[in-house]
């Protein structure tokens, strides 16, 4: 009985889209014309793309020289060079240590996306655990393993690390910016304001630079640290006045009314601020944070101008010698897939939380 209910359900789905169809793209003999030059067009675009993707590719990498053959894509490159794209300078008989450290922090950021984790103490432990299981791995002193410099770090799980790091840094530091922002306090508040206003009128590429070469000029050696850590403060710094001003306009959508009815209520300001306000705020806030936590997920690829082997530099090295270098498309092609798959799950991930808190507004 069910599957009998379902069909005529569907067909009239069907129907509605036929009918859609007519109406948009066939309604008269010059619209049906374009219509079938532009859908003709598609599908030719589609079968070159899966004709050079696919069923003409080269795939092993000792077939490579078949490439300049067969007139499809020479994955070859990718089966030959694939360690390079993802693990860059690390070295080759420590790349186990890389895939688990890259495990750990994808294992860590899709576990902090589950509600159930969603308490303070789960996420600080939570995220204590994969950064140490990181550093632990990448570095390898602690588990008895051969050192490895962070000059060395490379690839996608340098990548990864760095947009967790910049983000776990940002997001709280950005709401203690806004906050410090609506101080009454006149020389908290213009601090803030001073400070947010200067970074978010530099480049990013500036601040990252500063942070790499020009502070270890101004400070004493002991105080230089890593340079991986001074442009992860730098660069979490960059995010954090972004996402001040996102949180502010947060709390600007806040009508006044809220705050008076904490005080009726006898809460004290924290708990005004975080039991009635600060929900709000980031219901509000939240279709631009999403928007910048994706854009510095693409951000990432700045670093390789400041010297940080992360998966484009790899990628650029990966065809940088004579015989992979007409391959150049395929290996831009698989980083961008590598990209496009972590920032379409963020954005549906953004999808799923408004979803969410649009339910649970009503």
């Amino acid at each position: 009985m069910a599957l009998a209910s379902e069909l005529p359900a569907q067909s009239d789905r069907w129907a509605t889209f036929a009918n859609t169809l007519r109406k948009r793209a066939f309604r008269s003999p010059s619209d049906s014309f374009t219509s079938v030059f532009i859908f003709g067009l598609m599908l030719y675009m589609a079968w070159t793309m899966i004709d050079w993707a696919i069923l003409s590719a080269v795939w092993r990498a000792e077939d490579v020289e078949n490439c300049a053959n067969t007139g499809g894509a020479c994955w070859s490159v990718i089966a030959a060079r694939h360690r390079l794209i993802l693990f860059g300078l690390y070295p080759f008989e420590e790349h186990w240590r890389s895939t688990l450290a890259c495990l750990a922090i994808v294992a860590t950021v899709v576990l902090s996306c589950l509600p159930r984790f969603w308490s303070t103490s789960r996420l600080i432990t939570l995220w204590i655990v994969g950064f140490g299981a990181y550093v632990v791995l990448m570095d390898g002193r602690l588990i008895g393993q051969p050192v490895v410099t962070t000059d060395q770090w490379g690839g996608l799980a340098l990548t990864l690390f760095m947009f967790s790091a910049v983000v776990l840094l940002g997001m709280p530091l950005g709401l203690l910016l806004a906050l410090a922002r609506r101080s009454k306090l006149p020389v908290v508040r213009g601090a803030a304001s001073l400070l947010i206003d200067f970074i978010r009128s530099l480049p990013l590429l500036t601040t990252l630079f500063a942070a790499a070469v020009v502070i270890p000029l101004l400070l004493p050696d002991w105080l230089n640290g890593d340079k991986i850590w001074r442009v992860i403060v730098g660069f979490a710094l960059f995010f954090a006045c972004y996402q001040a001003e996102v949180f502010r306009g947060g709390f600007q959508a806040i009508p006044k009314g809220q705050f008076e009815a904490g005080k009726a209520l006898g809460l004290t300001p924290f708990q005004t601020l975080s039991r009635i306000v600060m929900p709000q705020v980031f219901r509000h806030a939240l279709p631009s944070t999403i928007n910048m936590v994706v854009v510095t997920f693409k951000e990432t690829a700045i670093v390789i101008i400041i010297g940080f082997f992360d998966v484009l530099a790899s990628a650029n090295a990966a065809f940088g010698t004579v015989e992979w270098a007409p391959y150049y498309i395929e290996v831009y092609a698989f980083v961008g897939a590598i990209y496009w798959i972590f920032i379409f799950s963020l954005s549906q991930y953004g999808e799923y939380l408004k979803a969410r808190m649009a339910v649970a507004k009503r």
